[in-house]
């Protein structure tokens, strides 16, 4: 299968860019959210929404602070509970619930779960993280952003 060569969106709108990194700046640098979690939510956002570019990208950054077996087993993260804390747990479940809002729709149930792990800022922090890589993946795979290239 042979891909058509695509816009870059970071060129063609550079001021789109700098917005939604703005929300990415804010994630990573003003939460209280750990920077393990960010990269394994932004992982698992990116895995559902099949962004090559992203799960390379945020592999490689959870790879940093995660032993490869357990990032390996993200995508199945529920059939190992015993490799997350409860509090990564709650964040996947969450990702997962509101990245599929269309079908899942945010259920009560959830919500309550993911509010019982969270302190209300850190969630409200957690669902932002959440959109910003599903607007992110959201131009990244219909745009075919490259995979770096490997050494």
């Amino acid at each position: 299968m042979t891909t058509t060569a695509r816009l870059n969106w970071f060129e063609v709108a550079p001021a789109g860019a700098k917005a939604l990194s703005g929300i990415h700046h804010y994630i990573t640098h003003d939460t209280d959210l750990p920077e393990e979690l960010i990269h394994l939510v932004f992982l698992r956002v990116s895995q559902i929404n099949g962004c090559a570019h992203c799960i390379d990208l945020h592999t490689r950054d959870l790879l940093k602070t995660m032993a490869a077996d357990k990032v390996t087993l993200v995508p199945v993260w529920a059939e190992v509970p015993h490799l997350f804390p409860d509090q990564y747990r709650a964040a996947l479940a969450w990702a997962e619930e509101v990245t599929l809002v269309s079908e899942t729709h945010a259920s009560d149930e959830a919500y309550a779960a993911a509010a019982a792990a969270f302190a209300p800022r850190d969630l409200v922090d957690l669902t932002l993280a959440i959109a910003a890589m599903n607007a992110f993946n959201r131009l990244g795979a219909p745009f075919r952003l490259p995979v770096k290239a490997r050494a």
